[in-house]
């Protein structure tokens, strides 16, 4: 018995190192960014562990150092704050309405375009974005808020995963409210809604963070400062920051940080979620 004990702690233990060496695997590069950006610059990626901190590398980015080049952060913190939100509220709104049509509702060439939904989520839309692009120009929305939010608000697998789990809800509660005379945008946004809390919350910290971290079409779509998106600002650093890696890591730091603050926020309600939409 005492044997059988020792051997169950001691695997235990071992299984502890394991998990403990993984996370800190796992970890250890974004604690690295985080470290360096605050590291004095004669320590920037040449100690695992910096010694010296500074806030120098924050103090450059708003300033523009030695470079004399200013950079719009906080116009660009905020852009890419209204483009997420607002290009996730559309996508979540669109997909919320079109997953109802497809598994709620009866109508000629439904299988159609739930086939044709599903064929489109493994097409690369990268062979798109020319088109995309003259199309944008044609309408005359380059370098504005509508070419960044307009082409990004339908997300088709925000479309999936409400189909999925509203095909899931029983019909009965459908056709009762149809019988006290409600109509179907009073069913979805009354009855399905409320009852997609749990799935709700996996789709919009995933459509958000997709967004918030979107960096491609936000490079083609805009071209002036005052347009300049977060995450396009930071790869325009590489150009008169590329001697300084500190300012790097310091941008890449605030990037991160709101995606970091809401998961921490809803990190308990997105494992909900999850375990809901596996079901």
């Amino acid at each position: 018995m005492v044997g059988s004990k020792r051997s169950r702690k001691s695997s235990l233990a071992i299984r502890y190192i394991i998990a403990g060496v993984l996370l800190l695997v796992m970890v250890y590069p974004y604690l690295y960014m985080v470290l360096n950006s605050f590291a004095d610059w004669t320590q920037v990626d040449r100690k695992l562990i910096p010694s010296s901190y500074t806030l120098k590398s924050y103090t450059w980015l708003f300033t523009g150092g030695e470079t004399g080049i200013t950079r719009p952060w906080l116009g660009a913190f905020v852009n890419s704050i209204i483009v997420s939100l607002l290009s996730t509220f559309l996508m979540m709104m669109f997909g919320v309405m079109v997953a109802y049509a497809l598994s709620k509702l009866k109508w000629r060439g439904r299988d159609t375009v739930n086939n044709f939904i599903l064929f489109h989520m493994f097409f690369p839309a990268i062979i798109l974005l020319i088109p995309s692009f003259l199309i944008i120009q044609k309408l005359g929305w380059y370098d504005t808020y509508w070419a960044l939010i307009i082409p990004k608000g339908v997300s088709l697998w925000a479309i999936f995963m409400y189909t999925n789990f509203f095909k899931a809800v029983p019909s009965v509660f459908i056709e009762a409210a149809k019988l006290d005379g409600a109509r179907d945008f009073q069913i979805l946004y009354k009855i399905m809604m409320p009852m997609s809390k749990s799935i709700t919350r996996v789709v919009f910290l995933f459509l958000l963070m997709e967004r918030w971290t979107e960096l491609l079409w936000d490079m083609i779509m805009v071209r002036s400062d005052g347009m300049l998106t977060l995450n396009v600002l930071l790869s325009q650093m590489f150009g008169p920051y590329g001697s300084y890696p500190g300012p790097l890591y310091a941008g890449s730091v605030l990037l991160s940080l709101p995606i970091i603050i809401l998961f921490i926020i809803f990190g308990k309600n997105f494992q909900k979620g999850m375990q809901v939409s596996l079901k």
